[in-house]
């Protein structure tokens, strides 16, 4: 699998990186170190879904115990939650990735002693493989479709369909003088306050995904520039007080890894999710903002943005 060719938008700078793969069934876990390996694999695959990047990986790794390993030109990454079955990603890669997602429920099975092995979050297309395999079952999840939208929709914000968002973001430049700034390595321990401010405003210490989201957000902040993402960030009076940070998922898909604001001033996200859309992806045709989680306000709010579609996701569960 070759790499992508040097495209700024997909951020290549940065210190070459050095991972050391493994086969499978060896694994390791994610570091930074392996940063370019799996990135330049995710990039050159194209995935469709939110998931499937090193940024995501590597944040998320202490929640999710995420460890990879390749089997053949696959890269498959393993979940070791602290609250669940042990499960897999979908295979990446160029590979014949229904016999690596096959080889990976069996061992699941063998060697975990996972009673219904799982892929969690594939896409449609590995999910319509698998259909040929027996004892294999492919379950919709809908509160991990990912929403999809026209870049320019969200840039503009234009007709009856965005005239709420159209006058939050009025109603903010009225009352309020503010400016927005690309994220830079500089901004992290303001953005790690800002953080803070959002997890006490939400009470994070009564909701344990509210709190494992937190920890992720800052892992990333604080590995800003060696992930090679993307942010910016809105200060009131000289002050950072909402920030968003993101990267290319394919070639024409940007994804939207988080977005934190004081909740003091609700028009805040509406006004970083334009000026983010507009400063850094306005050559790009679609945005993916993530999942819903199927949390009801989350929901109602990603889809007041009227996504153009939603990336279905499934279960794959071996019987």
């Amino acid at each position: 699998m070759t790499a992508p060719p040097a495209d700024e938008r997909f951020g290549t700078g940065g210190a070459p990186t050095h991972a050391v793969p493994v086969a499978f069934p060896r694994f390791k876990p994610v570091e930074i170190s392996d940063r370019d390996f799996i990135r330049e694999r995710f990039l050159a695959f194209g995935p469709s879904t939110s998931e499937m990047t090193f940024t995501n990986m590597f944040m998320w790794k202490d929640h999710y115990g995420f460890e990879w390993t390749t089997h053949g030109d696959c890269l498959l990454f393993l979940c070791l939650p602290h609250d669940g079955d042990p499960h897999f990603l979908p295979p990446v890669g160029p590979c014949g990735r229904r016999e690596a997602a096959a080889a990976a429920l069996e061992w699941l099975r063998g060697e975990k002693g996972v009673a219904r092995p799982a892929i969690e979050r594939a896409d449609a297309g590995l999910a319509s493989e698998m259909g040929n395999l027996a004892h294999a079952v492919a379950e919709p999840q809908r509160d991990h479709f990912d929403y999809v939208y026209h870049t320019q929709d969200l840039i503009s914000l234009a007709g009856r369909k965005f005239h709420d968002k159209k006058n939050h973001i009025n109603r903010f430049a009225r009352k309020i003088r503010s400016e927005y700034v690309p994220f830079t390595g500089r901004h992290t321990n303001e953005c790690l306050d800002v953080v803070d401010k959002w997890c006490d405003q939400r009470e994070c210490g009564k909701h344990p995904v509210l709190k494992a989201e937190t920890q992720a957000v800052k892992r990333a902040l604080r590995h800003f520039d060696a992930l090679l993402i993307q942010g910016g960030a809105i200060l009131i009076n000289g002050q950072i007080e909402a920030f968003t940070f993101g990267e290319m998922l394919n070639r024409d898909t940007a994804v939207i890894h988080a977005e934190k604001a004081d909740l003091r001033i609700p028009e805040l996200f509406a006004v970083i999710n334009q000026q983010f859309c507009e400063k850094q992806w306005a050559s790009i045709p679609f945005v993916n903002r993530e999942q819903d989680l199927g949390l009801a306000g989350l929901r109602k709010a990603k889809l007041s943005y009227n996504p153009v579609r939603l990336v279905e996701k499934y279960r794959i569960i071996l019987h």
